[in-house]
């Protein structure tokens, strides 16, 4: 798995099974974390979450703004492509959200989510 990418998955990723696929794409996997939505460790909309090892794709200012926002099951880079954002397209999406973050916004994302979740849009 390291030699495909530590933190992603690719299109048609060796790694993912038919069932797996399935989940995938109408993102079923991501129903568990609706208990972490429940007992307050994530918001329904915000930065997905990365792992510590990811903190080196980031300055340590931009590690801190990031952080200054629960993680969200979903965000402004998941309705803006998704799984094929590059790691940097996501980072900004992530940044400008946690600089900004507000009511209305979160409003407009899961509407977008919805949509996107619907028309499986960037999902691999």
């Amino acid at each position: 798995a390291p030699a495909l990418g530590p933190y992603w998955t690719q299109e048609n990723d060796i790694r993912i099974t038919r069932v797996g696929r399935f989940i995938r794409a109408t993102s079923l996997d991501e129903l568990p974390q609706l208990w972490n939505v429940f007992t307050g460790d994530m918001s329904l909309v915000g930065p997905r979450p990365d792992s510590p090892a990811q903190e080196t794709l980031y300055t340590p200012e931009a590690w801190i703004l990031r952080h200054r926002v629960k993680p969200g099951i979903t965000g402004l880079a998941q309705v803006n492509g998704r799984s094929n954002l590059t790691a940097e397209a996501r980072q900004r999406y992530d940044l400008a959200y946690a600089d900004n973050p507000s009511l209305a916004l979160d409003i407009q994302i899961l509407l977008k989510t919805v949509m996107a979740v619907f028309r499986r849009v960037g999902v691999n």
